[in-house]
């Protein structure tokens, strides 16, 4: 599903972000990335989205050899990805409804699809009322939930998240999670990096931990710190 070998991610302004990483992630796993800023892991987020491009190792996502890709087909590599923020990016002109059917207009969906699908992904995030207000009208957890709906509606093999209850209070970040577990739970391939320990602590998922550029710590059923500390 997810494979890196000996990745080293330099920017042109001489910072090493990544330094030989290596790891898989199988078909269905839910990872959580930690480790303090700088460490490495937005580099690694952007380096599957191919935003950026490995200095060195390789790099294969559903059997894609990503450094390999031509300019035109990273948006086509893309659809299988589905990409959660902790700023929302919503469409302010859009209401619910059409934030999220916005992301299969622009795969080719046809209007009988996206009408038969919008409304039952709406459903599955809590939000099957709220499909005809704007992104202005919903507080920060409504917002989150059109997020997860926009980049599950096209039912990717992957979804990354990159602190996604970051601006959220405890109650409505525990609810995003349980969203995303039951995503993880339907067979989706999930990768989260957070800061946030009660949430990695309480879900005892996988955990790959960066630090300098160098994973540290890849443990199964972990917390945010390593057991032993």
């Amino acid at each position: 599903m997810i494979k890196f070998e000996n990745v080293s991610k330099v920017y042109e302004n001489g910072v090493k972000a990544l330094d030989e990483v290596s790891f898989e992630v199988e078909k269905g796993e839910f990872v959580f990335l930690v480790g303090s800023s700088a460490a490495g892991k937005s580099t690694l987020i952007k380096l599957m989205l191919r935003e950026v491009v490995a200095s060195s190792g390789s790099i294969h996502i559903n059997d894609i050899d990503v450094s390999k890709l031509k300019h035109r087909q990273i948006p086509y590599f893309r659809r299988n990805i589905g990409v959660v923020f902790q700023d929302f990016r919503l469409l302010p002109n859009k209401n619910v409804y059409k934030n999220v059917a916005y992301a299969m207009e622009i795969v080719g969906a046809s209007n009988k699809k996206i009408k038969s699908t919008v409304p039952k992904v709406l459903s599955m995030v809590g939000l099957a009322d709220k499909a005809k207000m704007y992104p202005a009208q919903l507080s920060g957890g409504e917002q989150q939930r059109v997020v997860l709906a926009r980049a599950i509606v096209n039912r990717p093999a992957i979804l990354i998240a990159d602190e996604p209850t970051g601006n959220l209070d405890p109650e409505t970040a525990s609810e995003i999670m349980q969203i995303i577990e039951n995503i993880n739970l339907s067979g989706t391939t999930v990768i989260m990096a957070t800061h946030a320990e009660k949430i990695v602590d309480s879900m005892k998922k996988r955990v790959i931990e960066l630090e300098k550029g160098c994973i540290s710590r890849d443990e199964s059923k972990g917390g945010y710190t390593y057991a032993n500390n």
